[in-house]
């Protein structure tokens, strides 16, 4: 199964995005982290993941007379080829971004349903702005964006970090015409 496959499915993403920043995670704590979803689906999806090289067996030890695995992402194969993506049919687009809204409103669903969930103090945010931009602003933007967000992506858990799951969309809403 190519990689646009296997993270083409709400679970198999959100376990991608459990293991994000360098974790390393037990199935145990991957369901714990995907309450709404079974076990069997999780230790499913985790194999399938691991079968295909995006995740790894970070480490094994005995525990009750059982091998307990610590999975660790492999962040150069956990994304969707740039090529694969630049040749999706717009029904493909559509497709991609009804997964990533609803693995987006699954996450959200888990936090809102956790017990220390606070949207006030944590400081949830549901902004969008419309702005118009040139190719090259737009180039500048993105550029930007990405220099802020890329450094952090390699910050790893600590006392006083929390994870927090930013999903930035972006597309034309209105063209001027020329």
């Amino acid at each position: 199964m190519e990689t646009f496959e296997l993270l083409a499915h709400p679970a198999r993403l959100r376990i991608v995005h459990a293991l994000r920043g360098d974790r390393t995670l037990t199935t145990g704590e991957l369901c714990a982290r995907l309450p709404d979803t079974s076990k069997a689906t999780v230790y499913r999806h985790v194999d399938a993941l691991t079968a295909a090289g995006i995740l790894e067996v970070a480490e094994e030890r005995r525990v009750r007379g059982a091998v307990e695995r610590r999975y660790r992402l492999r962040q150069d194969r956990a994304a969707i080829p740039a090529d694969a993506a630049a040749a999706l049919p717009a029904d493909g687009y559509r497709s991609v971004f009804a997964l990533a809204m609803a693995v987006l409103a699954a996450e959200f669903d888990a936090y809102l349903a956790g017990e220390n969930a606070d949207p006030a103090a944590d400081l949830v945010g549901f902004r969008q702005h419309a702005l118009w931009l040139s190719r090259p602003e737009l180039e500048q933007l993105i550029g930007e964006l990405r220099a802020v967000i890329t450094p952090r992506l390699a910050q790893q858990p600590e006392p006083g970090r929390d994870q927090y799951l930013l999903s930035p969309i972006l597309f034309p809403i209105e063209r001027t015409t020329e």
